[in-house]
């Protein structure tokens, strides 16, 4: 995988991005690859974040991975700083690569040169298979997340 470039994502790459979301079961559900509006949007407000990192995994000129990395500074745990990943997608082609660990293990050395003391995620219940690849990756299933959808 020395080929593998992991950077920031462009607006050209969204199409590439909006297809990986859209590519399971839930994702199916509630993304629209047809009409990219609301995700040129949402990646200006990404770009205009410093605490935001939406990235994308290329080869050979292709985008085969994405996931966001939001940074949060807070007061607990002595005023540190954290991190969020979110939105982790591999392309279907190339699942079981070991491109995920790739982009897993960038976000995690990226957190520690933001000097966050924590690395957070979490996985929709019905992802098994992504709970068992994080809990490899050294992540522990510490917690019990709520939403609320507005």
């Amino acid at each position: 995988m020395g080929d593998l470039e992991i950077r920031r994502a462009a607006a050209d790459d969204l199409p590439a991005i909006v297809a990986m979301l859209a590519d399971d079961p839930l994702g199916a559900q509630r993304e629209s690859p047809d009409d990219l509006t609301p995700y040129l949007v949402a990646l200006d407000r990404l770009n205009a974040d410093p605490n935001q990192q939406l990235v994308v995994a290329v080869r050979e000129g292709r985008v085969i991975g994405t996931l966001q990395l939001t940074l949060i500074h807070g007061l607990s745990r002595k005023g540190a700083t954290r991190s969020i990943i979110e939105a982790v997608r591999i392309h279907a082609d190339e699942r079981g690569s070991g491109l995920g660990t790739r982009l897993i293990e960038w976000a995690v050395e990226e957190s520690r040169r933001q000097n966050c003391q924590l690395v957070q995620l979490t996985s929709d219940r019905s992802r098994t298979d992504a709970h068992r690849f994080y809990e490899r990756l050294g992540f522990t299933a510490s917690h019990v997340g709520f939403k609320l959808q507005l």
